[in-house]
């Protein structure tokens, strides 16, 4: 039988959950952040990245299991003091990765009349699989009044254009944008924090956060190793993900080759980022079938509708005795599947979020997607587009921040800076 889907306000009325229901989901969403699985060996979970190479690292890297992801605003017009602090967010980002002090004296072993060069805060942790990626706004280039500050218009890709305002976006521009973007990654929230907090205080004069996001949780894997994670609407998330050992996927759809743009992205991926929150005192009063028939797979296993396994291909073509489709057309399943968007596909690295309450008794949480891709202009615009018209899902989401950056290749040496080959 096709699964028939009740509306949200049919749903409330059956359900009439009070105020015990709320609190009992406040309980389970903290229990959740502090209840993560780690699917890795306790050694690939605390040690070390390596830095340097072709691409930066937290792209491709497994997925760690928290964030810490700042965008900020340039202060300055001097293109110089912008290059040194790229410099030294480098040589910091290349310690801290490696577990070491953000700067070269550290946390205690300076003279006690001056201020240490790292907050401390991270003294005696391993490394934690902490990896640092960042990123340029298309504002670097040319700001929210048309100057070209640091002589980069020209340089500017084309793939680096503002996202068009999709149906339904809330979004808040005090929370959306930036110059440029740091995301943090690690297995220990502390040491994301502290990889932030140490390049914020090296940018200090040069630049400002604008704003910044902490996740828990991630909600997909990047990894043929890592096991399928759940996001708060209790449904397994990311299983059609791209994955690191999807070498020629990766090539198609993720790294910027020769020929896309300019010279200095070439290796490089774009990304974008959408706090999405979820209403989830109202997904909590909907029927499981409902559920289901929003998502296209079944919540425990995480199977297409009609099939048993969650890496089992789904069947869009299935109907059931009453002659609808197994797989609801308004399912997120199929409107984001590849074979509905020309193939399209991107590598995600989103993280659940929970930033309190409200002030009208529901939670502030959600979804803070991340998702790199070759050219968002092929793959996320399109693929949003859609879902932001026709996604049964969007009953339940509302977006409120918006944003892209330009990430470019990796750091190949000690010589080489984040950045380097923009600013020749």
């Amino acid at each position: 039988m096709g699964i028939r889907r009740i509306t949200r306000r049919r749903a409330i009325a059956l359900a009439g959950v009070g105020a015990a229901g709320v609190a009992g989901a406040a309980g389970g969403v903290g229990a959740m952040a502090y209840a993560q699985t780690h699917d890795r060996e306790d050694g690939a979970a605390t040690g070390a990245v390596p830095f340097h190479g072709a691409n930066q690292a937290g792209i491709v890297t497994p997925a760690q299991d928290r964030l810490h992801f700042v965008a900020f605003d340039v202060l300055t017009r001097d293109r110089d003091r912008l290059v040194e602090m790229l410099r030294q967010w480098t040589a910091a980002a290349a310690r801290m990765t490696a577990g070491r002090d953000a700067g070269t004296i550290g946390a205690v072993n300076g003279i006690p009349e001056a201020p240490p060069d790292d907050t401390g805060e991270a003294l005696g942790l391993p490394p934690s699989g902490l990896t640092i990626t960042v990123g340029f706004g298309p504002t670097l280039f040319r700001d929210a009044s048309g100057r070209d500050r640091f002589g980069l218009a020209a340089r500017r890709p084309a793939a680096l254009a503002e996202l068009p305002r999709f149906a339904g976006d809330a979004l808040r521009p005090e929370i959306s944008g930036g110059d440029l973007c740091v995301q943090a990654c690690a297995n220990d929230p502390q040491v994301a924090v502290h990889a932030i907090r140490n390049l914020a205080r090296i940018g200090m004069g040069v630049v400002s956060v604008r704003w910044s996001q902490l996740g828990f949780g991630r909600t997909s894997s990047t990894s043929r190793d890592q096991a399928t994670p759940r996001n708060l609407f209790g449904f397994k998330d990311g299983t059609a993900n791209l994955k690191a050992e999807d070498t020629d996927l990766l090539r198609d759809h993720l790294w910027v080759l020769p020929g896309d743009g300019p010279d200095w992205m070439t290796g490089g991926s774009y990304l974008v980022t959408r706090k999405i929150r979820m209403t989830v005192e109202t997904w909590d009063r909907s029927s499981l079938a409902e559920q289901e028939a929003v998502v296209g797979r079944t919540k425990g296993a995480g199977a297409p509708l009609g099939r048993t396994a969650e890496f089992d291909e789904p069947d869009f073509a299935a109907t059931g005795d009453d002659g609808q489709p197994v797989i609801p057309v308004d399912s997120h399943v199929r409107l984001a599947h590849p074979d509905t968007n020309g193939g399209a596909r991107l590598l995600r690295r989103g993280y659940n979020f929970v930033d309190g309450s409200d002030g009208l008794g529901r939670l502030d949480a959600g979804l803070f997607f991340m998702a790199y891709q070759r050219d968002p202009r092929r793959q996320f615009v399109p693929i949003q587009t859609r879902l932001s018209r026709n996604d049964a899902m969007n009953e339940y989401l509302r977006h409120v921040s918006s944003a892209i950056f330009a990430c470019p290749p990796g750091v190949r040496d000690a010589a080489d800076f984040f950045g380097a080959a923009l600013f020749r």
